[in-house]
């Protein structure tokens, strides 16, 4: 099995469940309140573990109670955090999320120590990049620095994969060319390439463009559509296993550690897919991020029984 090195954010979700998403001025009662560990980074990190991954993670928490959170949350997964980094003075990131009853989310984010996962905390740490084989990584620690590690990780030699979310509006041509996998949804395709991405038309033509500046493998995520994947030789639609969905908040999260996963055990592509959409699909019938991660055996039972 390959070494994965998780690179992100971590965060404590503030959970707010509500009939439905209030309006612009309007006040409503909520439904529920829940406090849970999160963070792309940390929620990728989480499902790598639970998933069987061989996974270490490199992120910035608070030295309070939420900091505590979130790395017991991972240390129960078998994620090593070893390396992440505590900050007096700083508090552990912060997402308050709004989740109606459809399951659709609505989330602010307050950085907290995510703003230190800098080029200098990096550097300190830039064995783990040496030791990885696959480097998994997202946008919601600061941009220029996270572009930086992607670089370094393509340089030396890793399997690189970009989970582009929050989407910027562009991401420079240079970090394109150092990603192996970018895996968009359909929004963060067309933030980043300003194109429409909502039928398999459109989405093709704009993984074109990612493809163009150097970009490995463009694999979008659909929502209940499943996934699409582009690359420079193939365009094949992957669907996924119907759930109902009581809440979407850590999917992508989930299908990107499982792919990564999939990838480290060295599944075919089209296997590791099967496999990222599987996982995904059962953490969207439960409520929360790490909480709603499945574990291996979930996934496996599910995998076998439709023949995946």
């Amino acid at each position: 099995m390959k070494k994965i090195l998780v690179v992100g954010s971590s965060n404590v979700d503030f959970v707010l469940g509500v009939k439905e998403m209030p309006k612009i001025g309007e006040t409503i009662r909520g439904i529920s309140f829940a406090n849970i560990p999160g963070g792309k980074g940390a929620n990728q990190a989480c499902a790598c573990g639970k998933l069987g991954g061989d996974c270490t993670f490199l992120s910035c928490v608070g030295l309070d109670s939420m900091g505590d959170l979130v790395l017991n949350s991972l240390k129960s997964a078998n994620v090593d955090v070893s390396a992440v980094q505590r900050l007096d003075n700083t508090p552990t990131g912060m997402a308050f999320i709004m989740v109606d009853q459809t399951g659709d989310n609505s989330i602010v984010v307050i950085p907290g120590a995510n703003g230190k996962c800098n080029s200098r905390f990096y550097e300190s740490h830039s064995d783990l990049v040496d030791q990885a084989d696959i480097v998994l990584t997202q946008l919601e620690t600061p941009l220029d620095d996270i572009y930086a590690l992607l670089k370094q990780a393509k340089a030396a030699g890793k399997v690189t994969v970009l989970n582009p979310a929050p989407a910027p509006d562009n991401i420079p041509d240079d970090v394109l060319a150092a990603v192996d996998w970018i895996t968009p949804n359909e929004t963060e395709l067309s933030r980043i390439t300003g194109m429409p991405a909502d039928t398999l038309e459109e989405i093709s033509a704009a993984a074109a463009i990612l493809l163009g500046k150097g970009v490995g493998n463009v694999l979008v995520t659909i929502g209940s559509r499943g996934v699409f994947l582009c690359s420079k030789t193939e365009q094949i639609h992957y669907p996924t296993i119907h759930t109902t969905a009581v809440d979407t908040t850590a999917a992508g999260d989930t299908f990107n550690a499982a792919f990564t996963v999939a990838l480290s055990e060295g599944k075919t592509v089209a296997d590791a897919i099967r496999f990222a959409n599987t996982a995904a699909s059962i953490s969207v019938t439960r409520k929360g991020a790490q909480t709603s991660i499945p574990s291996r055996e979930e996934v496996d039972i599910i995998v076998k029984d439709n023949g995946i």
